[in-house]
């Protein structure tokens, strides 16, 4: 079901520039290409973004609130170097963990742009990760 739900987001997302409607409609969201920490094998997840600054972007692990981090937490801290699809422009990217006062500026910036993340943070005792992508090179 996530994989036929992610497929679709991915396929509209590349059929309207970088554009997705329904519940994202009008959000920011990217694809990111990662590496699984285990198979090794590329995938690719569509997550809502917050730009930081024009070669930075934070991706947020919410799993919907989920008792559990997001599978590809795992994996970008496993490979930290991969690609993000912003709009048309395919970027090559690290990824690090933020913490400390980066993480809360970032999260609490993010829970007022986008209320839901509020809301997933208030179902789960875990402490959601906020994830940095920078442009690499």
């Amino acid at each position: 079901m996530v994989n036929d739900w992610n497929t679709n987001i991915i396929e509209e997302f590349r059929s309207n520039e970088g554009r997705v409607g329904g519940p994202f409609e009008n959000a920011p969201i990217l694809l990111m290409h990662h590496t699984g920490a285990k198979s090794g094998v590329e995938r690719v997840n569509p997550l809502a973004y917050q730009p930081i600054d024009e070669n930075t972007w934070a991706v947020f692990g919410s799993k919907g609130g989920a008792p559990t981090h997001p599978d590809w937490y795992y994996n970008v801290k496993a490979h930290p170097k991969g690609r993000a699809e912003i709009g048309t422009d395919m970027i090559d990217v690290t990824f690090r963990v933020a913490e400390g006062d980066e993480r809360e500026r970032i999260w609490e910036k993010q829970k007022h742009l986008m209320p839901p993340f509020a809301q997933y943070e208030r179902k789960t005792d875990r402490q959601i990760p906020v994830v940095i992508l920078e442009r690499a090179g």
